[in-house]
């Protein structure tokens, strides 16, 4: 255990020094204030009292919950949340069979994809206040459910304006897990534990944008596109059994089990039938997330991620059937290929994002013998800006570069490094913005989904231009310097006073 004491750190490290000390303290103190039986039922539990947060005595209280129990809800829930992205990026490599069936323009099916990323920004301001009333269980089976039956209608819809008004609701009904999902992960998880899982629920969330073209490219080419939504749709009733046995609800009130008059299991299962939290709603509250926006840590992580998003995840998504469809002439079978590398690459930066992010966390408590504060994980942010960049670089100027009708491996070689970065940051900064604001992890999940989705949305619409007017090749320079103005500067500046401002909210 380190010596270090007070008077031998100076600036910002005592700051951190006395703020991480003090943390340390309230737990102790806490553990200390617990009756006999409570602490021998969290050593029995867990094995010990070192925990973040204390749980109560309650078996229906997640953090109480077996590891087993915990993993697949989280596996579900995180399934649900690429949904959302999986679902709007399934048509890309479809868009001329879907031009050619509707009678309508390419740019105009474009915008099916298009619609339904703004919606996934603003519907969870929605859903999350009822969550918090009805339980986060029954708005996940509500939400597949709806999803089911809209889908179904974009199989059967007869022209584009009906196609686009089934997609529309999907995107609204599919969208809950996307934001809320980093509330279920911090009401089942310890801190010490926090970056690994929300980095699995965060790394499905960008997987689901690779991963639609990838298969259904195949199912396009060999089967028509129209199967597209009725895999989507049959896929969302599969999730939906599956959540009935595995999928317990994880909003957790605390209440007196003991004099409680149900049974755990109809609390963690049958809590749909009554109300978790009798507050009344009010309209406030429904806005509430966007009350974040002066939640200066939280901004400045939301715009930086956001900002890596737009290109390690969204350009090279959504321009690839411009970009290299059109340059090598490939088929939708071969369109769906070449997102392998966002795939790829978005796996291993979750391995650098979440678990080297909590092995970095631990290893420093452990150097220090005290908790370092939530700023010390952005060091790793840093390794994902620069990858990402690079990737960027490779994609954009090899893609320039290639011979037209000869295919090249070296862009999607770039993908999958800007996808490698961008999970990176991914992980590293939504972890950030909830350790800073645990109060309400709901809340923050809202607003970074909110800011992700709006700017992912207007996104493509100067992605064209772009290309134009500055060249392919040389768009990398701009890609570049939006990234350090609008993710590294930031990053930097509450790398060093995000303390100071957290502890103002």
């Amino acid at each position: 255990m380190s010596t270090s004491s007070p008077e031998d750190l100076s600036g910002k490290a005592h700051s951190d020094y006395v703020e991480t000390t003090e943390k340390t303290a309230y737990i102790s103190d806490a553990v200390d204030a617990l009756a006999e039986p409570h602490k021998a039922y969290l050593i029995e539990r867990h094995g010990t009292l070192d925990l973040d947060p204390l749980p109560s005595m309650d078996p229906a209280d997640p953090y109480n919950w077996p590891a087993f129990k915990k993993t697949m809800n989280l596996v579900l829930v995180a399934f649900h949340a690429c949904m959302g992205t999986f679902t709007a990026a399934a048509i890309i490599p479809a868009y001329e069979s879907i031009s050619e069936d509707l009678g309508v323009s390419i740019q105009r099916v474009s915008y099916l994809t298009s619609l339904q990323i703004a919606i996934l920004g603003g519907a969870p301001l929605l859903w999350k206040p009822l969550s918090n009333r009805f339980g986060r269980r029954p708005i996940f089976l509500l939400s597949l459910v709806l999803s089911c039956v809209c889908n179904i209608g974009c199989a059967r819809s007869p022209d584009y304006a009906s196609m686009a008004a089934c997609r529309a609701l999907v995107s609204f009904f599919i969208s809950p897990a996307m934001a809320i999902g980093s509330a279920v992960v911090t009401e089942m998880f310890f801190r010490h534990q926090r970056a690994r899982y929300m980095g699995i629920w965060a790394v499905m969330v960008t997987l689901g944008v690779p991963i639609g073209p990838f298969i259904f490219g195949f199912v396009t080419e060999r089967v028509g596109y129209r199967w597209i939504y009725w895999v989507l749709a049959i896929t969302n009733a599969v999730e939906f059994l599956l959540y009935l046995p595995f999928g317990p609800e994880t909003r957790y009130i605390g209440t007196d089990h003991a004099a409680s008059q149900t049974t755990t299991f109809h609390r963690e299962y049958l809590s749909f039938f009554t109300r978790i939290d009798p507050t009344p709603l009010s309209l406030s509250e429904f806005l509430h997330p966007l009350t974040l926006f002066t939640n200066i840590p939280v901004l400045i992580a939301a715009v930086a991620y956001a900002m890596i998003f737009l290109f390690g995840s969204v350009m090279n998504s959504v321009e690839v059937p411009q970009l290299l469809q059109t340059k090598f002439g490939l088929t939708a079978q071969q369109l769906g290929l070449q997102f392998l590398g966002l795939i790829i690459g978005s796996l291993l930066g979750e391995q650098l994002g979440g678990i080297v992010s909590d092995k970095w966390m631990a290893l420093r408590a452990r150097r220090t013998g005290h908790q370092p504060p939530p700023e010390y994980r952005l060091w790793l942010s840093y390794l994902g800006y620069v990858v990402t960049m690079a990737g960027m670089v490779v994609f954009l100027v090899c893609t320039a570069q290639a011979t037209e009708g000869k295919w090249s491996v070296a862009p999607v070689v770039g993908t999958a490094i800007a996808a490698c970065g961008n999970q990176v940051v991914t992980t590293v900064l939504i972890t950030y913005a909830v350790d800073t604001y645990p109060a309400d992890a709901g809340s923050v999940g809202v607003f970074i989904n909110f800011v992700r989705s709006t700017w992912g949305f207007i996104g493509p619409f100067w992605f064209t231009d772009l290309f134009e007017n500055v060249g392919v090749a040389d768009s990398s320079a701009v890609v570049v310097v939006m990234i350090v103005v609008g993710s590294v500067v930031p990053t930097v500046a509450v790398h060093w006073f995000g303390a100071r401002w957290y502890k103002r909210e």
